[in-house]
């Protein structure tokens, strides 16, 4: 009864959301009421016997934000990449890890995204610091002076308007902010300076030139605890999820339809290239809610029937 390719597609559309909605009624009566391998706990303890991995040299952002989520007790040990605060954790050298997740200037810090997706590790908590970059250089050094700036790409990039107003300085991208402190100590050249945090800079020994490098005053950055165990505290209010889907019109309309359905907010999609498959990817999904709630059990079931891989990443409690 379709006189054109407009109303057909229409039609079909229709009767699609019908069925569509056949379907999600019928995910609720076949959902699992188990919470898909996670426990809910009393809490995060880290005690002095316990072991703290977190990203960069003593005196990082991650560092702090690691004290700030599970106090300051806990034995700490430093990781050069994301990766070696992942294997910490998946391996059981350490109870828990901390790393970046996402800036309020720069956006996603997406490695960590590939290494949750591909690992047995799980984040429990989250924490907020605000960031405060300073510009730091051995004794002796001045701001005029200074030839070359080392510091992680992303504080590179979230003081962007400094360097805009001097082009003549050199940009050298190291692995962490903290590690950027250390390097400019140990070299003790009064040309190179870092960029990194106030702490880092004491902890080095270096002068502080200039503070408030960040192009915004409410820069601030997102940090994930890990965990190998797959639990939750009484509190958790947000759920991470990442799936695969097929690559053809409207897969990732139907699946985040399972999500409008159960009347959960989302609150962050991402997506990632998947190694070894030509422009395909994964997507990364964050949803107000709690494993234990049966409108997130019924989401979960639909989306798992319908995309070819789901993985739950996680259940914690929102800083935000």
């Amino acid at each position: 009864m379709a006189s054109n390719g407009y109303f057909g597609r229409g039609l079909r559309e229709l009767f699609s959301q019908i069925m569509s909605l056949s379907r999600k009624y019928q995910y609720t009566m076949l959902a699992d009421k188990g919470m898909n391998g996670f426990t809910e706990g009393e809490g995060l303890r880290c005690g002095e016997e316990d072991t703290v991995a977190f990203f960069g040299e003593p005196g990082s952002y991650t560092e702090q934000a690691s004290m700030c989520a599970l106090g300051e007790s806990c034995n700490r040990m430093s990781c050069s990449t994301f990766g070696a605060v992942v294997d910490a954790v998946e391996t059981g050298t350490a109870k828990f890890g901390v790393v970046p997740i996402e800036n309020t200037t720069t956006g996603d810090i997406s490695d960590l995204y590939d290494l949750m997706a591909e690992h047995q590790v799980y984040p429990v908590a989250e924490q907020v610091v605000k960031i405060e970059h300073v510009l730091a250089a051995p004794a002796g050094a001045t701001e005029e002076g200074i030839k070359e700036v080392y510091s992680h790409p992303q504080a590179l990039m979230q003081c962007s308007g400094y360097f805009a107003k001097r082009p003549e300085l050199l940009q050298r991208a190291c692995s962490s902010t903290s590690g950027c402190a250390l390097e400019v100590a140990n070299n003790n050249d009064v040309t190179k300076a870092a960029i990194a945090s106030e702490a880092a800079a004491k902890r080095y020994g270096l002068t502080v030139l200039r503070r408030g490098l960040n192009n915004e005053n409410i820069n601030s950055t997102r940090f994930l605890v890990l965990s190998k165990e797959a639990f939750f505290v009484k509190e958790a209010d947000k759920v991470s999820i990442c799936f695969e889907i097929a690559h053809e019109s409207g897969s990732l309309y139907r699946i985040l339809s399972h999500l409008i359905y159960n009347n959960l907010n989302m609150t962050k999609i991402e997506s990632r290239p998947i190694q070894g498959k030509q422009f395909e990817y994964r997507f990364f999904v964050d949803f107000d809610g709690k494993l234990s709630e049966p409108a997130v059990q019924n989401a979960l079931t639909g989306i798992k029937e319908e995309a070819s891989r789901l993985k739950v990443l996680g259940c914690y409690k929102s800083f935000v």
